[in-house]
């Protein structure tokens, strides 16, 4: 496994900090880019790419900066466009050895949480969610979205894509909706659960065709993980290191090595698949002394579970 940390395109002291934990994976990511910021063109990726290898950081991941949009998601006008770009995205990602795009099939509202300051262990804070605070919150814009057209329009992408994906040799990896639950504010959501996955897997045969192992969204849908990792096997192309303590319905993140998961067990599985790929710490508590300005993506704590993450893999070896 490949210990990675999201970074911002730029250098500045995280950089540092990665290399100085034992961390040589860079995973670049929506928040640090920018959500509006879709690079995809070679140059761009290029000059993307370039920075973090000039300072011996490989880009391992490019997680939701994906030239994709709700039109895609809903099979809507403009979709054959993105596609077509969604194509030389992988084509261009591929000559420059990025391994894996993670993305996601959440239409309208995505990452939802109802609290982004809640108190944890030592006054450290923390994200949570609980559906009654959505219950008779407005309908998104969007609404209303059917799981049909989903679907229908995640299986069209999957057969565009991922033939493209095996010849470009990059993995892609589908995040779940998060959280995993079936509608929010009028608008249903599909990768929810673990029978949802196989049959995403189903739509199109292939490694290239993959999973973002997220495991604070399997844990909320009930899912045993290390059971869940063995399941999936080598249709694991990516993973978040998380965990929560409820359900889909309502849950609080937790730290690390203090939620419901047998941690140690998760990486035991792994090792059995014989994954490689990178695992990133997610969603970790903001500690003392940070501002909270980006809840769950605090540089402290993810340091912290980056420790965490390579103990428990020197345990297992």
């Amino acid at each position: 496994m490949e210990p990675s940390l999201i970074l911002p395109p730029e250098r500045d002291e995280r950089w540092d900090l990665a290399k100085q934990v034992g961390v040589e994976t860079a995973v670049v990511h929506t928040l640090e880019i920018g959500d509006g910021s879709r690079p995809w063109k070679y140059d761009e990726l290029l000059a993307l790419t370039r920075e973090f290898r000039d300072y011996g950081l490989d880009v391992g991941v490019i997680e939701g900066c994906v030239p994709i949009s709700d039109d895609t998601r809903l099979g809507r006008d403009g979709r054959d466009e993105e596609i077509e770009r969604f194509k030389q995205y992988l084509r261009n990602l591929g000559s420059l050895d990025v391994p894996v795009v993670a993305y996601d099939w959440m239409a309208g509202k995505r990452w939802a949480r109802t609290s982004t300051a809640l108190p944890a262990r030592g006054g450290s804070l923390t994200t949570a969610y609980s559906n009654e605070f959505m219950e008779d919150a407005p309908e998104q814009e969007l609404a209303p979205v059917h799981a049909d057209e989903l679907w229908d329009a995640l299986e069209h992408f999957l057969n565009e894509v991922v033939p493209v994906a095996e010849e470009a040799g990059v993995k892609l990896a589908l995040h779940p909706d998060d959280p995993p639950i079936e509608n929010l504010r009028g608008v249903d959501r599909i990768v929810t659960s673990p029978e949802h996955y196989e049959r995403v897997m189903e739509m199109y045969d292939s490694e290239h065709n993959g999973i973002t192992l997220c495991q604070g969204n399997f844990a909320a849908m009930g899912a045993d993980i290390p059971e869940t990792i063995r399941r999936f096997g080598d249709r694991i192309n990516f993973v978040h290191f998380r965990d929560v303590e409820g359900t889909n319905e309502r849950f609080v993140e937790t730290w690390h090595d203090e939620g419901p998961t047998d941690m140690h067990a998760c990486i035991q599985a792994y090792r059995d698949i014989g994954f490689d790929g990178p695992v990133r710490p997610d969603h970790v508590p903001t500690m003392a002394g940070e501002e909270n300005s980006n809840p769950g993506y605090m540089t402290l704590g993810r340091l912290y579970a980056t420790g965490y993450l390579k103990g428990l893999l020197e345990a297992v070896e």
